[in-house]
């Protein structure tokens, strides 16, 4: 009789050597009863609850092709847990002739073997649910004493050793920014374009979306709360939040939600987490306006205002977003357009030798290498159980050698070629785009724009490019002091705010490897799209 062995290992306190150990007893039986093993399926750390076991699926549905009239199993409780589910996939398996064997439990055919198996699956069903709520209460006691239960771990917290939370000094910054962002007024939108801009990365890894905000502004474990289930514990955790932060947070939350939907949601704000006050450092947010005559008025706000910190005036917006692009389209000189164009394509050179790309190159090697051995070894096994195992083996690595293939052909699409000549060209049509043209605004003060800080008279563009040739800008603490004990004079027309802005406007040097990446970015964009 040919057969097949169903081996499987759960995630509790069960590792490879109970895989193989149960494989050793079912050959043990095959080889005592005479049968043919002629294929093995393995789940790995699945419990037989679990219905998603791919290899016993498989092995299910394999039935039908009559190649096997037997599954070998160490114990019946490896089949299945509950009597519903044994019984199920016996007589799908029943239906294709085929019979389950258990090396461990000698059962006859006959009535008293129906009932024995009848108990040992109610015994395996008793046994599964005694271990789930074993779990539970093992979950249970670890969060009565504030232990990581598992899941995700919330931004600015890390797990020590003792499955203890402890504050993640690398990102807890992060998370008390966008605390004191939305408690200042400003929107989530913002919040997110700020965080992204920035490349900064939620605890998973991801790009920040408003769910990702509203989670971390809702936590509770961000004031010093365990939470795990229904079960919560004030000062369980470090607090990184104080209380009234947090409660003043929640207030706006609900305050916003029931709030109607704002006229704002049409208006962009391009220089939104660029602009600053000169004077306080405080982010400057866009705020609009009803006149008398029903015409809405669109500006930029100081955040200092409504911390009564600052006394600068609102600045009509679309005033100040035409002065930047004009002076930044001043930035693409041809020469600052040949250092932009060598510094990229250095940079995507560097970026298509990258460490991924090394790493699948030396597993696709390891690969090849250890099936060439295989296939050595197969020209001078002469054991039939033997080779079928490395039949088996190589079957799996000819499988990881195509992914392996999949992943380095992926990696070399996210790299396009890129001439020195489509950089420049790229750069020279961003300086000469069309004003009027949201889209090319929006590229050319992302791409090009660190940081705004705008002063009564004068602003300072900081570039995201080292310009050793442009005008040297004194240092902002230098610039501040130059203005201490001068009041902000009030805006009475809009050309009051510009009266020098041509003369004042700098570049402020800063060479930083990840702008380059950024400015890679949005080229490799226009090429795939042109």
């Amino acid at each position: 009789m040919n057969v097949v062995i169903y081996a499987r290992y759960s995630s509790h306190g069960q590792t490879e050597q109970s895989i193989e150990g149960q494989i050793a007893v079912c050959e043990e039986y095959a080889k005592r009863n005479k049968y043919t093993i002629v294929g093995t399926y393995i789940d790995r750390a699945l419990t037989g609850t679990n219905d998603n076991r791919p290899q016993f699926k498989k092995m299910i549905e394999d039935s039908s092709k009559k190649y096997f009239n037997g599954v070998l199993v160490y114990q019946l409780d490896r089949f299945a847990r509950n009597r519903y589910d044994s019984a199920t996939y016996k007589n799908k398996l029943r239906k294709n002739d085929v019979r389950v064997f258990s090396a461990k439990e000698n059962i006859s055919e006959d009535a008293s073997g129906i009932l024995m198996e009848s108990v040992l699956e109610g015994m395996a069903e008793y046994y599964s649910a005694e271990l789930s709520q074993k779990v539970k209460r093992g979950l249970k006691i670890s969060a009565e004493k504030c232990l990581f239960n598992g899941g995700y771990v919330p931004l600015g917290f890390k797990i020590d050793e003792n499955r203890k939370f402890q504050i993640d000094e690398d990102t807890v910054e992060i998370v008390k920014k966008i605390f004191e962002m939305y408690k200042n007024g400003i929107i989530m939108a913002d919040i997110i374009k700020y965080l992204n801009n920035k490349n900064i990365k939620t605890s998973q890894g991801n790009r920040f979306n408003k769910n990702s905000i509203r989670n971390i502004l809702l936590n509770k474990k961000y004031v010093g709360t365990y939470i795990y289930n229904n079960i919560e514990i004030p000062n369980g955790i470090p607090q990184i939040i104080d209380n009234q932060t947090f409660n003043a947070v929640q207030e706006m939350l609900k305050q916003n939600k029931h709030a109607p939907a704002r006229a704002k949601a049409k208006t962009e704000y391009l220089l939104t987490t660029k602009l600053f006050c000169g004077h306080c450092k405080e982010m400057m947010v866009g705020v609009s306006g009803t006149s008398k005559t029903g015409k809405t008025h669109n500006y930029y706000s100081c955040n200092g205002i409504r911390k009564k910190i600052c006394n600068k005036k609102n600045v009509q917006k679309d005033y100040l977003e035409d002065t930047v692009i004009e002076e930044t389209r001043k930035i693409l000189t041809d020469s600052n357009i040949d250092k932009i164009a060598n510094s990229i394509v250095k940079c995507a050179e560097k970026e298509k030798n990258s460490n991924n790309m090394k790493i699948l190159q030396r597993k696709l090697s390891d690969n090849e290498k250890q099936t060439k051995n295989l296939f050595e070894s197969l020209k001078i096994c002469e054991l039939d159980n033997v080779k079928r195992a490395i039949f088996e083996e190589i079957d799996k690595m000819q499988e990881e050698h195509k992914q392996l293939e999949s992943e380095i052909q992926l990696e070399n699409s996210q790299h396009v070629n890129i001439t020195y000549e489509e950089i420049a060209f790229f750069f020279k049509s961003m300086k000469d785009g069309n004003m009027a043209d949201t889209k090319y605004r929006k590229l050319l003060i992302n791409t090009l724009i660190d940081k705004i800080y705008l002063y009564d008279n004068e602003m300072i563009i900081v570039s995201t490019l080292g310009n050793k040739n442009c005008t040297k800008v004194p240092d902002i603490s230098e610039l501040e002091s130059s203005f201490l004990g001068k009041t902000t004079p009030p805006y009475q027309e809009r050309g009051s705010i510009g009266k020098n802005a041509e003369k004042a406007f700098s570049l402020y040097n800063k060479k930083c490897r990840d702008i380059v990446l950024v400015l890679l970015k949005e080229v490799i964009k226009w090429k795939k799209l042109n």
